[in-house]
């Protein structure tokens, strides 16, 4: 008949329907958040980084803001869905991917039915098994002993009895956390349970409250000394003591789109040859979160790149006591980088490569695969060195760039990205290098050079288009500063030697040109020489005293760029 309680009857709750599962969700991120310091301290497994807590509000957090973005009349289905797709999108570390497809399991089961006693046992059991998927390799001890041990007790309760269900489930969890100290021999040596799998608690014990209508309240956990776990008062806060890791790395996360389903466990063992702590997790609707604690954070990257596209990627170095620090030791010692200095250039063509490396610089093509902010990325991150300037050359927008950089200092890169934005720019801030210098200065000289060097480049139309200067033709030359077409001639010679004269108009001392690939704009792989040759006749009959220097850059698009100091 129900509880009588201040004079009214409870009745007892059958299904959760949206508004509960709404309830459910801000108080998950109530609880956890509650108990976030104190989850970050027991942190010791598998590394002891001190932010599991931070990374369950993160992903939880997550969850709730994709949730309202469905809006208030979303249905049961829709609101479960969003959380679950919130989650895998924004998971923060291990414990939270992990964590997401507890609500990816919570979604589907929205979806194929009602979420009544049957559905949550339903979806606990479809949990566990996600989880075992997800993870390369299960360890007894942790969140994935605990979900089990919840999804158990569940299916042991009457399917119609939704209250006894949730209560059973956290019962049980709660005294499988408990068990965990003496499980996992990393646990036992601290004297803590399992942070990840007290996360997982505060959520049961968060469901169990919404569909009984009473509390639940649980001991708190801090290590001691003794290696021994006891309920802690309330006034109480114990000294933190760190397990040392064995070695540094890094933790890297990031999300995958347009991989196929029967590929990641593909993903998940190329990941696995690379570091442990491995999950790959998805949302069910084709978008998938993988990490991974490594010693190589770009080729774990590039892994990824080999199976889809990726995005919010993170990397976070782990210093030698296990936490993130984005800050390092002169000598490189908590990085595992040598300290010295890279020079990464983004070039097209095979001449501009040879052009780059000769003068010491790596190189990353544009043309023969597409290259982002992730690659860029795990470029920069791969590098043998701490100090790294990049040359861009006009393949990023400077959005990209920020982000990019962002992540490599995060990942213990000194990175500076070179205000270049072409190959010609690229050259003459690589003209001025001198490794000698300390990074700042050697930026800035080489920030100057790019900065004055005025870049143009010369196409050929393929097509009828309105221009800043007029309407051009198919076959007409189109002379660019920049991005924008300020000459359009009946041919590309033409248009040239109308370029050249607008920047030299202004002044200059050299003039440096990059002929393109072979056919560029008009398919005849026998004009562009012919063009670059004229340009160079044009420069030496109307603008004596100004030196040309010709390379061939053999990049497309572009018949001759063009560079004027």
């Amino acid at each position: 008949m129900g509880e009588q309680s201040g004079g009214r009857i409870r009745r007892p709750h059958t299904e959760l329907t949206v508004d509960l599962i709404k309830q459910w969700a801000y108080r998950c991120v109530d609880g956890l958040s509650d108990r976030c310091d104190e989850m970050n301290e027991l942190n010791v497994f598998p590394i002891p980084d001190s932010d599991t807590g931070t990374n369950l509000v993160f992903t939880v957090r997550s969850a709730v803001e994709c949730m309202r973005t469905v809006g208030a009349d979303a249905t049961l289905s829709e609101a479960a869905a969003a959380l679950a797709r919130g989650a895998v999108s924004g998971a923060r570390g291990n414990s939270g991917v992990i964590v997401s497809q507890v609500l990816r399991a919570v979604a589907e089961q929205c979806a194929a039915g009602a979420l009544d006693g049957a559905g949550v046992q339903a979806a606990l059991a479809r949990a566990a098994d996600l989880v075992l998927e997800a993870v390369s390799v299960p360890m007894e001890g942790t969140i994935v002993t605990v979900l089990a041990a919840a999804s158990t007790a569940a299916q042991s309760r009457p399917p119609g009895d939704l209250e006894a269900v949730a209560s059973s489930a956290s019962e049980a969890a709660a005294s499988a956390l408990d068990a965990t100290r003496t499980q996992l021999p990393a646990l036992d040596v601290a004297g803590v349970v399992d942070a990840g799998a007290l996360g997982l608690v505060v959520m049961l014990d968060a469901l169990a409250s919404i569909v009984t209508g009473t509390e639940v309240t649980r001991r708190r956990y801090h290590r001691t000394e003794l290696g021994t776990v006891r309920p802690a008062p309330d006034t109480t806060v114990e000294p933190v003591h760190r397990l040392a890791r064995p070695s540094p790395g890094f933790e890297v996360l990031y999300s995958v789109l347009g991989i196929d389903d029967h590929e990641v466990p593909r993903l998940r063992a190329a990941l696995g040859e690379l570091g442990d702590s491995v999950v790959v997790a998805g949302d069910g609707a084709g978008s998938w979160t993988a990490h991974v604690h490594t010693a190589n954070a770009g080729l774990a990257v590039e892994v990824g790149l080999r199976f889809g596209q990726l995005h919010n990627v993170r990397i976070e170095v782990l210093d030698a006591g296990g936490s993130h620090d984005g800050s390092h030791g002169t000598d490189g010692e908590h990085t595992g980088v040598v300290r010295g200095r890279d020079i990464l250039a983004v070039v097209a063509g095979d001449g501009a490569e040879e052009l780059y490396s000769v003068e010491g610089a790596s190189v990353l093509r544009c043309d023969t695969a597409e290259v982002g902010p992730a690659e860029l990325c795990a470029a920069i991150v791969g590098a043998p060195h701490t100090e790294v300037l990049v040359l861009p050359n006009g393949a990023l927008s400077a959005q990209e760039l920020v982000s990019v950089s962002i992540a490599s200092r995060t990942a213990g890169k000194d990175v500076l990205m070179l205000p270049s934005s072409s190959m010609v720019q690229g050259l003459a801030a690589l003209a001025v290098h001198n490794p000698a210098r300390a990074a700042v200065d050697d930026a800035y000289a080489m920030s100057e050079a790019a900065a004055g060097t005025r870049w143009a480049s010369l196409r050929i139309a393929d097509e009828r288009s309105l221009t800043w200067v007029g309407t051009c033709e198919p076959g007409d030359g189109l002379g660019l500063v920049g991005h924008d077409v300020v000459v359009i001639g009946a041919d590309v010679i033409t248009a040239g030697k109308i370029l050249l004269d607008q920047l030299l108009s202004v002044g200059g001392e050299m003039v440096t040109m990059l002929r393109g690939a072979p056919g560029t704009g008009d398919g005849d792989g026998e004009r562009e020489p012919d063009v670059v040759d004229a340009l160079a006749h044009h420069v030496a009959e109307h603008h004596p005293g100004v030196e040309v220097i010709l390379y061939t850059g053999g990049q497309p698009g572009d018949v001759v760029q063009l560079g004027v100091e």
